[in-house]
């Protein structure tokens, strides 16, 4: 149970990195997860991986050692080292081989040594590449920075193609037309 209970700091810790370029208040690290699990799914399709629901749940458990270190973002890594890998052994190793399952996706995604785990970073990239152009979108216009060394940084042919098209994209187009008219 204290597992269960600990995930749910996940939805208390927000992403600090947008708050450099003023964003109040940013999404939480579980809101992040969750696109990203999404988005693991859909490019695992794209890239015709045979398991996308291990890619989505891989990002289910990506940034779970954020519970116990926080979310450190890259200026502040640069003086802080922080021990993720020893945060998860610590929450997962007395859960058993559930525990070791989950120990096994977040290194798989952490170490992209698999074709999987590259799937699911180049899924977290985009999840901050789309978050990203949303800020774009409401005039913080310093989140350009993150699509710009993202596309340093995906791997996949799919991750490349979605971001050309998340970086024109207007968040605010989704939804036009399905208002029901009375």
């Amino acid at each position: 149970m204290n597992f269960l209970f600990e995930l749910g700091q996940l939805r208390r810790i927000k992403h600090e990195g947008w708050k450099i370029i003023g964003v109040k208040d940013p999404e939480s690290v579980a809101e992040h997860s969750l696109r990203a699990a999404q988005l693991g799914y859909i490019l695992a399709g794209m890239e015709k991986y045979k398991s996308p629901e291990k890619v989505a749940s891989m990002l289910v458990f990506h940034d779970i050692g954020e519970c116990r270190i926080g979310d450190i973002h890259k200026i502040a890594n640069r003086y802080v080292k922080a021990d993720e890998a020893g945060a998860v052994e610590d929450q997962t190793e007395e859960l058993g081989k559930i525990g070791k399952e989950i120990k096994s996706l977040w290194g798989e995604a952490e170490y992209c040594k698999t074709v999987a785990g590259q799937i699911a970073k180049d899924a977290d990239y985009l999840e901050q590449a789309v978050t990203a152009r949303e800020y774009i979108v409401q005039g913080y216009d310093g989140a350009q920075d993150w699509l710009n060394n993202i596309a340093k940084k995906i791997k996949t042919a799919s991750a490349k193609k979605l971001l050309k098209e998340i970086s024109k994209a207007n968040p605010n187009e989704w939804w036009k037309g399905l208002k029901k008219l009375s």
